[in-house]
């Protein structure tokens, strides 16, 4: 286990590539659990006008071996601060990453985007079929009407 972030001051990574996921040992191997993860202030930029995109970003899943560590995921998000990306590139891209280091035993992302150009833009996407029995609780974020 190789914590990069935890317990030290961290620099906000300048592009999503450059940030450290940090993963420690699940506390409780072989119970399907959940864990959430919500980012109601994520912003990113677009990737045509510059101009800053905002989404509540709602982030679910199902350890496996390892848990992310929280303070390494706030650096990747945060990340995006300056990073160029439509809004389906940015939430995929997310919870690819994750699922490709973390290798949980299923994980789901909600991108519930503010309205640029008056159209809100919400995306979704999950690993696969969730594990039998785990609990899965609404994402709770409202279809746009002045979200908030």
């Amino acid at each position: 286990m190789n914590i990069t972030h935890l317990g030290q001051p961290s620099k906000l990574p300048a592009r999503p590539e450059d940030a450290v996921l940090d993963y420690v040992p699940n506390p409780r191997p072989g119970r399907p659990y959940l864990v959430r993860f919500t980012a109601p202030e994520f912003t990113s930029l677009c990737p045509v006008t510059g101009q800053p995109d905002f989404a509540h970003l709602v982030i679910d899943y199902a350890p496996a071996a390892t848990i992310v560590e929280s303070k390494s995921l706030k650096l990747f998000l945060g990340a995006f601060r300056n990073h160029a990306a439509f809004h389906e590139d940015c939430t995929v891209g997310i919870a690819e990453r994750l699922v490709a280091e973390m290798k949980p035993l299923w994980l789901r992302i909600g991108g519930y985007w503010y309205p640029r150009g008056g159209i809100p833009i919400d995306v979704f996407w999950q690993s696969g079929e969730p594990p039998a029995g785990l609990w899965l609780p609404p994402q709770d974020v409202p279809g746009y009407r002045g979200r908030g």
